[in-house]
Protein backbone atom coordinates (compact mmCIF):
# COMPACT_ATOMS: atom_id res chain seq x y z
CA UNK A 1 0.00 0.00 0.00
CA UNK A 2 2.74 2.37 0.88
CA UNK A 3 3.84 1.81 -2.79
CA UNK A 4 0.92 2.73 -4.31
CA UNK A 5 0.66 6.26 -2.27
CA UNK A 6 3.66 6.76 -3.60
CA UNK A 7 3.20 6.50 -6.99
CA UNK A 8 -0.27 8.41 -7.15
CA UNK A 9 1.08 11.21 -4.86
CA UNK A 10 4.21 11.27 -6.41
CA UNK A 11 2.58 11.44 -10.22
CA UNK A 12 0.36 14.29 -8.81
CA UNK A 13 3.25 16.27 -7.16
CA UNK A 14 5.31 15.84 -10.43
CA UNK A 15 2.55 17.20 -12.40
CA UNK A 16 1.44 19.85 -10.34
CA UNK A 17 5.00 21.25 -10.06
CA UNK A 18 5.62 20.97 -13.58
CA UNK A 19 2.50 22.88 -14.37
CA UNK A 20 3.71 25.58 -11.92
CA UNK A 21 7.36 26.08 -13.23
CA UNK A 22 5.06 26.38 -16.94
CA UNK A 23 2.42 28.92 -15.16
CA UNK A 24 4.92 30.79 -12.42
CA UNK A 25 2.13 33.82 -12.33
CA UNK A 26 -1.16 31.61 -11.63
CA UNK A 27 -0.45 33.12 -7.60
CA UNK A 28 -0.47 36.94 -8.10
CA UNK A 29 -4.51 37.65 -8.61
CA UNK A 30 -5.66 39.47 -11.87
CA UNK A 31 -9.39 38.69 -12.23
CA UNK A 32 -11.23 35.67 -11.47
CA UNK A 33 -11.60 34.81 -15.42
CA UNK A 34 -7.47 34.15 -16.15
CA UNK A 35 -7.59 32.38 -12.48
CA UNK A 36 -10.22 29.95 -14.24
CA UNK A 37 -8.15 29.49 -17.63
CA UNK A 38 -5.57 28.24 -15.37
CA UNK A 39 -7.21 26.36 -12.72
CA UNK A 40 -9.27 24.81 -16.46
CA UNK A 41 -5.78 23.93 -17.27
CA UNK A 42 -4.13 22.25 -14.47
CA UNK A 43 -7.52 20.05 -13.68
CA UNK A 44 -7.39 18.69 -17.45
CA UNK A 45 -3.90 17.95 -17.27
CA UNK A 46 -3.94 16.22 -13.92
CA UNK A 47 -7.08 14.16 -15.39
CA UNK A 48 -5.31 13.50 -18.43
CA UNK A 49 -1.88 12.32 -16.50
CA UNK A 50 -3.98 9.69 -14.51
CA UNK A 51 -5.95 8.02 -17.17
CA UNK A 52 -3.16 7.96 -19.41
CA UNK A 53 -0.99 5.82 -16.58
CA UNK A 54 -4.50 4.07 -15.80
CA UNK A 55 -4.12 3.23 -18.98
CA UNK A 56 -0.90 1.92 -19.54
CA UNK A 57 -1.33 -0.51 -16.21
CA UNK A 58 -4.25 -1.89 -18.00
CA UNK A 59 -1.69 -3.25 -20.43
CA UNK A 60 -0.48 -5.94 -17.51
CA UNK A 61 3.01 -4.55 -17.83
CA UNK A 62 6.08 -7.21 -16.39
CA UNK A 63 8.52 -4.56 -15.92
CA UNK A 64 7.35 -2.62 -13.32
CA UNK A 65 5.28 -5.25 -10.87
CA UNK A 66 8.32 -6.44 -8.58
CA UNK A 67 8.74 -2.21 -7.73
CA UNK A 68 5.19 -2.44 -6.71
CA UNK A 69 4.73 -5.65 -5.28
CA UNK A 70 2.43 -7.58 -7.65
CA UNK A 71 0.45 -6.95 -10.86
CA UNK A 72 -2.48 -6.64 -7.38
CA UNK A 73 -0.73 -4.00 -6.24
CA UNK A 74 -0.85 -2.24 -9.97
CA UNK A 75 -4.34 -2.94 -10.11
CA UNK A 76 -5.33 -1.13 -7.23
CA UNK A 77 -3.09 2.03 -8.17
CA UNK A 78 -5.12 1.45 -11.33
CA UNK A 79 -8.27 1.47 -9.12
CA UNK A 80 -7.41 4.91 -7.22
CA UNK A 81 -6.28 6.23 -10.66
CA UNK A 82 -9.50 5.98 -12.12
CA UNK A 83 -10.82 7.42 -9.55
CA UNK A 84 -8.58 10.84 -9.21
CA UNK A 85 -9.06 11.17 -13.08
CA UNK A 86 -12.98 11.14 -11.51
CA UNK A 87 -12.39 13.80 -8.87
CA UNK A 88 -10.23 15.68 -11.24
CA UNK A 89 -12.26 15.76 -14.67
CA UNK A 90 -15.08 16.71 -12.55
CA UNK A 91 -14.04 19.52 -11.09
CA UNK A 92 -12.48 20.39 -15.15
CA UNK A 93 -15.51 20.52 -15.76
CA UNK A 94 -17.11 22.42 -13.49
CA UNK A 95 -14.67 25.33 -13.76
CA UNK A 96 -15.22 24.75 -17.76
CA UNK A 97 -19.31 24.79 -17.67
CA UNK A 98 -19.75 26.45 -14.08
CA UNK A 99 -18.50 29.55 -15.30
CA UNK A 100 -20.82 29.72 -18.17
CA UNK A 101 -23.92 28.96 -16.17
CA UNK A 102 -23.45 32.10 -13.51
CA UNK A 103 -22.87 34.33 -16.91
CA UNK A 104 -25.65 33.15 -17.90
CA UNK A 105 -27.58 33.50 -14.79
CA UNK A 106 -26.17 36.86 -14.05
CA UNK A 107 -23.43 36.23 -11.19
CA UNK A 108 -20.74 36.89 -13.16
CA UNK A 109 -20.24 39.67 -16.09
CA UNK A 110 -18.12 37.89 -19.30
CA UNK A 111 -15.09 40.60 -20.14
CA UNK A 112 -15.00 41.90 -23.28
CA UNK A 113 -12.35 40.32 -25.76
CA UNK A 114 -10.37 42.23 -27.69
CA UNK A 115 -9.10 41.03 -31.65
CA UNK A 116 -7.94 37.87 -31.15
CA UNK A 117 -3.88 38.29 -31.97
CA UNK A 118 -2.62 37.21 -35.35
CA UNK A 119 -1.28 33.40 -35.07
CA UNK A 120 2.27 32.78 -36.89
CA UNK A 121 2.34 29.40 -35.73
CA UNK A 122 0.56 26.84 -38.10
CA UNK A 123 -0.04 24.42 -35.70
CA UNK A 124 -0.96 26.61 -33.71
CA UNK A 125 -3.53 28.25 -36.06
CA UNK A 126 -4.84 24.77 -36.99
CA UNK A 127 -5.59 23.88 -33.19
CA UNK A 128 -7.48 27.15 -33.19
CA UNK A 129 -9.24 25.92 -35.78
CA UNK A 130 -10.13 22.78 -34.13
CA UNK A 131 -11.43 24.24 -30.59
CA UNK A 132 -15.09 23.92 -31.21
CA UNK A 133 -15.53 20.17 -32.42
CA UNK A 134 -12.08 19.86 -29.61
CA UNK A 135 -14.63 21.40 -26.97
CA UNK A 136 -17.37 19.39 -28.24
CA UNK A 137 -16.27 15.91 -28.24
CA UNK A 138 -14.18 16.30 -25.31
CA UNK A 139 -17.76 17.15 -23.33
CA UNK A 140 -19.37 13.97 -24.44
CA UNK A 141 -16.37 12.10 -24.04
CA UNK A 142 -16.22 13.27 -20.61
CA UNK A 143 -19.91 12.52 -19.33
CA UNK A 144 -19.02 8.60 -21.17
CA UNK A 145 -15.69 8.30 -19.07
CA UNK A 146 -17.73 9.48 -15.98
CA UNK A 147 -20.41 6.53 -16.46
CA UNK A 148 -17.83 4.14 -17.19
CA UNK A 149 -15.54 4.54 -14.22
CA UNK A 150 -18.29 4.97 -11.80
CA UNK A 151 -19.92 1.60 -12.88
CA UNK A 152 -16.29 0.09 -12.88
CA UNK A 153 -16.50 1.03 -8.99
CA UNK A 154 -19.56 -0.31 -8.65
CA UNK A 155 -18.79 -4.51 -6.78
CA UNK A 156 -22.40 -5.37 -7.35
CA UNK A 157 -21.68 -4.59 -11.62
CA UNK A 158 -21.55 -8.28 -13.18
CA UNK A 159 -18.31 -8.85 -14.09
CA UNK A 160 -19.08 -10.01 -18.03
CA UNK A 161 -20.49 -6.44 -18.18
CA UNK A 162 -17.75 -4.88 -16.29
CA UNK A 163 -15.33 -6.19 -18.85
CA UNK A 164 -17.21 -5.12 -21.97
CA UNK A 165 -17.98 -1.63 -20.88
CA UNK A 166 -14.64 -1.13 -19.23
CA UNK A 167 -13.15 -1.77 -22.64
CA UNK A 168 -15.01 1.61 -24.36
CA UNK A 169 -13.01 3.52 -21.72
CA UNK A 170 -10.16 3.01 -24.25
CA UNK A 171 -12.40 4.76 -26.96
CA UNK A 172 -13.50 7.81 -24.68
CA UNK A 173 -9.73 8.37 -23.94
CA UNK A 174 -8.91 8.55 -27.70
CA UNK A 175 -11.31 11.24 -27.69
CA UNK A 176 -10.25 12.79 -24.51
CA UNK A 177 -6.55 12.91 -26.28
CA UNK A 178 -7.50 14.86 -28.75
CA UNK A 179 -9.49 17.39 -26.49
CA UNK A 180 -6.59 17.74 -24.80
CA UNK A 181 -4.00 18.01 -27.35
CA UNK A 182 -6.18 20.74 -29.59
CA UNK A 183 -7.38 22.41 -25.98
CA UNK A 184 -3.93 22.86 -23.94
CA UNK A 185 -1.84 26.04 -23.92
CA UNK A 186 -0.08 25.78 -26.97
CA UNK A 187 2.68 27.46 -24.99
CA UNK A 188 3.08 24.30 -22.60
CA UNK A 189 4.19 22.55 -25.19
CA UNK A 190 8.03 24.02 -25.19
CA UNK A 191 7.95 22.89 -21.72
CA UNK A 192 8.51 20.10 -19.05
CA UNK A 193 4.97 19.81 -18.66
CA UNK A 194 4.48 19.63 -22.41
CA UNK A 195 6.70 17.07 -22.74
CA UNK A 196 5.76 15.13 -20.10
CA UNK A 197 2.04 15.44 -21.45
CA UNK A 198 2.68 14.30 -24.43
CA UNK A 199 5.12 11.12 -23.50
CA UNK A 200 2.16 10.09 -21.39
CA UNK A 201 -0.67 11.04 -24.16
CA UNK A 202 1.52 8.65 -26.20
CA UNK A 203 1.91 5.88 -23.92
CA UNK A 204 -1.70 5.99 -23.26
CA UNK A 205 -3.15 6.09 -26.79
CA UNK A 206 -0.52 3.10 -27.39
CA UNK A 207 -2.57 1.43 -24.58
CA UNK A 208 -5.65 2.26 -25.95
CA UNK A 209 -5.38 0.72 -29.48
CA UNK A 210 -4.03 -2.33 -27.67
CA UNK A 211 -7.01 -2.46 -25.44
CA UNK A 212 -9.41 -1.99 -28.38
CA UNK A 213 -7.66 -4.85 -30.31
CA UNK A 214 -7.38 -6.96 -27.50
CA UNK A 215 -4.07 -7.87 -27.74
CA UNK A 216 -3.35 -7.01 -23.87
CA UNK A 217 -0.82 -9.83 -22.48
CA UNK A 218 -1.51 -11.23 -26.19
CA UNK A 219 2.42 -12.96 -25.62
CA UNK A 220 1.58 -14.64 -21.95
CA UNK A 221 -1.45 -16.72 -23.48
CA UNK A 222 -1.14 -20.08 -23.77
CA UNK A 223 -4.00 -22.39 -24.91
CA UNK A 224 -4.92 -25.36 -21.77
CA UNK A 225 -7.35 -28.44 -21.49
CA UNK A 226 -9.29 -28.99 -18.38
CA UNK A 227 -7.67 -32.56 -17.38
CA UNK A 228 -10.02 -32.90 -13.75
CA UNK A 229 -12.25 -31.09 -11.75
CA UNK A 230 -13.77 -32.14 -8.23
CA UNK A 231 -16.26 -30.18 -6.40
CA UNK A 232 -15.61 -29.20 -2.43
CA UNK A 233 -19.52 -28.56 -1.30
CA UNK A 234 -19.08 -28.01 2.38
CA UNK A 235 -16.64 -24.73 1.01
CA UNK A 236 -19.12 -24.12 -2.23
CA UNK A 237 -15.44 -24.42 -4.15
CA UNK A 238 -14.21 -25.76 -7.01
CA UNK A 239 -10.57 -27.38 -7.94
CA UNK A 240 -10.23 -27.51 -11.71
CA UNK A 241 -6.68 -28.97 -13.66
CA UNK A 242 -5.66 -27.79 -16.15
CA UNK A 243 -3.09 -29.18 -18.90
CA UNK A 244 -1.02 -26.65 -20.74
CA UNK A 245 1.39 -28.99 -22.94
CA UNK A 246 3.36 -26.18 -24.61
CA UNK A 247 4.00 -22.34 -23.73
CA UNK A 248 3.80 -21.96 -20.16
CA UNK A 249 6.47 -20.58 -18.29
CA UNK A 250 6.37 -22.10 -14.81
CA UNK A 251 5.04 -20.23 -12.20
CA UNK A 252 6.35 -19.95 -8.24
CA UNK A 253 4.07 -20.84 -5.07
CA UNK A 254 1.66 -18.21 -4.66
CA UNK A 255 0.88 -16.52 -7.81
CA UNK A 256 -1.99 -16.02 -10.03
CA UNK A 257 -3.63 -16.22 -13.33
CA UNK A 258 -5.90 -15.27 -16.18
CA UNK A 259 -8.01 -18.04 -17.53
CA UNK A 260 -10.59 -17.68 -20.00
CA UNK A 261 -13.33 -20.20 -20.41
CA UNK A 262 -15.83 -18.36 -21.93
CA UNK A 263 -14.83 -15.74 -24.81
CA UNK A 264 -18.40 -13.98 -24.04
CA UNK A 265 -17.48 -13.45 -20.29
CA UNK A 266 -13.39 -12.86 -20.46
CA UNK A 267 -10.79 -13.56 -18.34
CA UNK A 268 -10.93 -13.77 -14.38
CA UNK A 269 -7.93 -13.78 -12.25
CA UNK A 270 -7.28 -17.20 -10.09
CA UNK A 271 -4.67 -18.25 -7.92
CA UNK A 272 -2.46 -21.08 -8.72
CA UNK A 273 -3.16 -23.70 -6.03
CA UNK A 274 -0.31 -26.55 -7.31
CA UNK A 275 3.65 -26.62 -7.84
CA UNK A 276 5.14 -26.66 -10.92
CA UNK A 277 6.77 -29.63 -12.75
CA UNK A 278 7.87 -29.21 -16.16
CA UNK A 279 7.09 -32.86 -16.91
CA UNK A 280 3.68 -33.32 -15.75
CA UNK A 281 2.58 -29.57 -17.23
CA UNK A 282 -0.85 -29.03 -15.09
CA UNK A 283 -2.05 -25.83 -13.50
CA UNK A 284 -4.51 -26.36 -10.25
CA UNK A 285 -6.80 -23.65 -9.35
CA UNK A 286 -9.55 -24.13 -6.29
CA UNK A 287 -12.04 -21.20 -6.91
CA UNK A 288 -14.87 -20.15 -4.88
CA UNK A 289 -18.30 -19.73 -5.40
CA UNK A 290 -18.84 -16.03 -5.75
CA UNK A 291 -20.37 -14.58 -7.85
CA UNK A 292 -22.90 -14.82 -10.94
CA UNK A 293 -19.92 -16.75 -13.28
CA UNK A 294 -17.75 -18.74 -10.49
CA UNK A 295 -21.70 -20.22 -9.32
CA UNK A 296 -21.77 -21.33 -12.68
CA UNK A 297 -18.80 -23.24 -13.37
CA UNK A 298 -19.85 -26.27 -12.41
CA UNK A 299 -22.23 -26.52 -14.36
CA UNK A 300 -20.51 -25.23 -17.70
CA UNK A 301 -16.43 -26.81 -17.04
CA UNK A 302 -16.41 -30.21 -18.25
CA UNK A 303 -12.96 -32.43 -18.71
CA UNK A 304 -11.74 -31.74 -22.53
CA UNK A 305 -12.45 -28.12 -22.85
CA UNK A 306 -9.89 -25.96 -24.26
CA UNK A 307 -9.81 -22.71 -22.26
CA UNK A 308 -6.88 -20.04 -22.29
CA UNK A 309 -4.05 -19.37 -19.23
CA UNK A 310 -2.47 -16.23 -19.30
CA UNK A 311 0.02 -15.04 -16.81
CA UNK A 312 1.79 -16.25 -14.44
CA UNK A 313 1.58 -12.80 -12.22
CA UNK A 314 2.11 -11.59 -8.62
CA UNK A 315 4.91 -11.40 -5.96
CA UNK A 316 3.42 -13.17 -3.08
CA UNK A 317 6.02 -16.00 -3.62
CA UNK A 318 7.33 -16.45 0.14
CA UNK A 319 10.65 -15.08 -0.80
CA UNK A 320 12.20 -13.34 3.04
CA UNK A 321 15.34 -14.63 4.74
CA UNK A 322 13.08 -14.85 8.17
CA UNK A 323 13.61 -18.59 9.67
CA UNK A 324 10.38 -18.79 10.36
CA UNK A 325 6.75 -17.33 8.56
CA UNK A 326 3.35 -16.90 9.87
CA UNK A 327 0.88 -17.78 7.24
CA UNK A 328 -2.77 -16.73 7.36
CA UNK A 329 -5.30 -17.63 4.72
CA UNK A 330 -8.79 -16.26 5.24
CA UNK A 331 -11.62 -18.83 3.44
CA UNK A 332 -10.37 -18.91 -0.09
CA UNK A 333 -7.45 -17.15 0.45
CA UNK A 334 -6.11 -20.76 1.65
CA UNK A 335 -4.99 -21.35 -1.98
CA UNK A 336 -1.52 -19.56 -2.76
CA UNK A 337 -0.39 -21.79 0.85
CA UNK A 338 -1.59 -25.01 -0.85
CA UNK A 339 0.75 -24.35 -3.90
CA UNK A 340 3.76 -23.16 -1.52
CA UNK A 341 3.25 -26.43 0.46
CA UNK A 342 3.01 -28.56 -2.34
CA UNK A 343 6.14 -27.00 -3.62
CA UNK A 344 7.88 -27.62 -0.27
CA UNK A 345 6.70 -31.16 -0.12
CA UNK A 346 8.54 -31.73 -3.57
CA UNK A 347 11.82 -29.98 -3.15
CA UNK A 348 13.68 -31.56 -1.19
CA UNK A 349 16.30 -28.76 -0.92
CA UNK A 350 13.92 -26.42 0.55
CA UNK A 351 14.60 -23.44 3.09
CA UNK A 352 15.00 -25.13 7.08
CA UNK A 353 12.07 -22.21 7.68
CA UNK A 354 9.48 -22.88 10.42
CA UNK A 355 6.01 -22.09 9.45
CA UNK A 356 3.10 -21.83 11.42
CA UNK A 357 -0.14 -21.73 8.83
CA UNK A 358 -3.70 -20.24 10.26
CA UNK A 359 -6.37 -20.98 8.03
CA UNK A 360 -10.03 -19.44 9.11
CA UNK A 361 -12.95 -20.35 7.65
CA UNK A 362 -16.65 -19.93 8.09
CA UNK A 363 -17.54 -23.18 6.58
CA UNK A 364 -16.04 -26.49 6.88
CA UNK A 365 -15.53 -29.31 4.32
CA UNK A 366 -14.03 -32.36 5.83
CA UNK A 367 -12.54 -33.88 2.98
CA UNK A 368 -10.72 -30.51 1.94
CA UNK A 369 -9.28 -29.73 5.34
CA UNK A 370 -8.68 -33.38 5.30
CA UNK A 371 -6.53 -32.62 1.83
CA UNK A 372 -5.09 -29.45 3.54
CA UNK A 373 -3.73 -31.23 6.44
CA UNK A 374 -2.01 -33.96 4.57
CA UNK A 375 -0.15 -31.12 2.24
CA UNK A 376 0.65 -29.62 4.76
CA UNK A 377 2.46 -32.52 7.21
CA UNK A 378 3.75 -33.71 4.22
CA UNK A 379 5.72 -29.50 3.89
CA UNK A 380 6.64 -29.73 7.73
CA UNK A 381 4.12 -27.13 8.21
CA UNK A 382 2.94 -26.34 11.08
CA UNK A 383 -1.16 -26.15 10.76
CA UNK A 384 -4.17 -24.29 12.56
CA UNK A 385 -7.65 -24.82 11.05
CA UNK A 386 -10.08 -22.29 12.49
CA UNK A 387 -13.32 -22.70 12.08
CA UNK A 388 -15.67 -19.44 12.66
CA UNK A 389 -18.60 -20.97 14.34
CA UNK A 390 -16.89 -23.51 16.40
CA UNK A 391 -13.57 -21.62 17.29
CA UNK A 392 -14.52 -17.98 17.38
CA UNK A 393 -12.04 -15.34 14.72
CA UNK A 394 -8.85 -15.30 14.47
CA UNK A 395 -6.74 -11.99 15.81
CA UNK A 396 -3.44 -10.81 16.69
CA UNK A 397 -4.06 -12.26 19.83
CA UNK A 398 -4.68 -15.07 19.71
CA UNK A 399 -1.56 -15.65 16.85
CA UNK A 400 0.98 -14.20 19.03
CA UNK A 401 -0.21 -16.43 21.78
CA UNK A 402 0.31 -19.62 19.72
CA UNK A 403 3.43 -18.13 18.07
CA UNK A 404 5.17 -16.21 20.95
CA UNK A 405 8.72 -15.75 18.69
CA UNK A 406 6.22 -13.44 16.23
CA UNK A 407 8.05 -10.45 16.67
CA UNK A 408 11.01 -12.35 14.44
CA UNK A 409 8.71 -13.98 11.63
CA UNK A 410 7.61 -12.79 8.63
CA UNK A 411 3.68 -12.51 8.11
CA UNK A 412 2.05 -13.65 4.53
CA UNK A 413 -1.55 -12.94 4.82
CA UNK A 414 -4.05 -13.94 2.15
CA UNK A 415 -7.83 -13.70 2.48
CA UNK A 416 -10.79 -10.52 3.08
CA UNK A 417 -9.05 -7.42 2.78
CA UNK A 418 -10.22 -6.18 5.91
CA UNK A 419 -9.20 -8.58 8.30
CA UNK A 420 -5.78 -8.16 6.38
CA UNK A 421 -5.91 -4.45 7.20
CA UNK A 422 -6.95 -5.01 10.50
CA UNK A 423 -4.24 -7.63 11.44
CA UNK A 424 -1.46 -5.70 9.74
CA UNK A 425 -2.59 -2.33 11.83
CA UNK A 426 -2.47 -4.84 15.07
CA UNK A 427 1.19 -6.27 14.53
CA UNK A 428 2.45 -3.09 14.40
CA UNK A 429 1.00 -1.55 17.10
CA UNK A 430 3.26 -4.16 18.83
CA UNK A 431 6.42 -3.54 17.01
CA UNK A 432 6.31 -5.48 14.10
CA UNK A 433 8.01 -3.68 10.83
CA UNK A 434 5.39 -4.41 8.85
CA UNK A 435 6.54 -2.73 5.80
CA UNK A 436 8.98 -5.16 5.75
CA UNK A 437 7.72 -8.25 6.81
CA UNK A 438 3.79 -8.25 6.15
CA UNK A 439 3.29 -9.17 3.14
CA UNK A 440 -1.13 -9.05 1.95
CA UNK A 441 -2.33 -10.31 -1.06
CA UNK A 442 -4.40 -7.30 -2.68
CA UNK A 443 -6.69 -9.80 -4.64
CA UNK A 444 -9.07 -7.87 -6.45
CA UNK A 445 -8.71 -6.68 -9.67
CA UNK A 446 -11.76 -4.22 -9.91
Amino acid sequence: MRTIRISLWGLLALLTLLWLTAESPVFPWTGYFPFRANMVQYSGLIAMGCMSVGMILALRPRWPEAWFGGLDKMYRLHKWLGIAFLVFAIIHWLWAQGTKWAVGWGWLDRPQRGPRPVLENLVEQQFQSLRGIAEWVGEWAFYAAVLLVALALLNRFPYRLFIKTHRLLAVAYLVLVLHTVVLIKFAYWSTPIGWVTALLLAGGTWAAIVVLLRRVAADRRVPGTISAFHYYPGVHALKVTIEVPRGWPGHKAGQFAFVTSDVAEGAHPYTIASAWNDTDRHITFVVKELGDHTRCLREKLRVGQAVMVEGPYGCFTFDDTCAHQIWVGGGIGVTPFIARMKHLAADPGRLPQTVDFFHTTRDYDEEAIARLTADAAAAGVRLHVLVDGRDGRLDGERIRKTVPEWRDTSVWFCGPAGFGQALRRDLAVRGMPVDQRFHQELFAMR
